[in-house]
């Protein structure tokens, strides 16, 4: 891993489109049932173990991989402050609090998690690059590996969208059906 950000980074998330008669969307994980979706998990699996425990779940007919520089992750992760009492998440680049330091709708203090400070945030992605490399590289042996890079979720989107509307049928509702 460059932490000159010259090597990309990759995050892991899954698809199974032509599981869609078998798999539910769950907010926790996927499960088999009779009148369900596509199930995506951002971040998951994460290791090798947890990937072949997810092969006994479900087959996995997409994975996405985002390559995205590691610097660009390490400066918006450390960018992070809550609000302790409520939970309410602030990045000082993108979604900062009226006032510096303050949460908006109490005037109470904000805090950086220790585990939000760059050296934390750093460390963190050292260590999951490591675990990711072969769940990776399990799912580029499958062809089931797509991966997309670059810095900014508006850029990225469009090539992961149509990817995703090439694959998943459109969901109908009750009404439609």
């Amino acid at each position: 891993l460059s932490q000159g950000g010259q090597e990309p980074f990759t995050a892991v998330s899954l698809m199974s489109p032509t599981s869609a008669s078998r798999m539910a969307s769950a907010p926790s994980c996927c499960f088999p049932a009779a009148h369900s979706r596509p199930c995506a998990r951002p971040g998951f699996p994460r290791t090798l173990g947890q990937a072949q425990a997810l092969d006994g779940i479900c087959q996995l007919d997409l994975v996405i991989s985002l390559n995205i520089p590691f610097e660009t992750l390490k400066d918006r992760l450390s960018a992070r402050w809550v609000h302790p009492a409520s939970g309410r998440v602030y990045n000082m680049d993108f979604n900062p609090p009226q006032s510096q330091g303050v949460d908006d709708l109490t005037g109470e203090p904000l805090v950086q998690r220790d585990e939000d400070r760059p050296e934390a945030v750093a460390a963190r992605l050292r260590k999951y690059k490591d675990a990711a490399k072969p769940v990776i590289e399990l799912y580029k042996s499958r062809g089931i590996l797509h991966s997309f890079s670059g810095t900014e979720t508006n850029k990225i989107w469009p090539y992961v969208y149509s990817l995703l509307s090439s694959r998943i049928p459109p969901i109908l509702s009750e009404e439609e059906h």
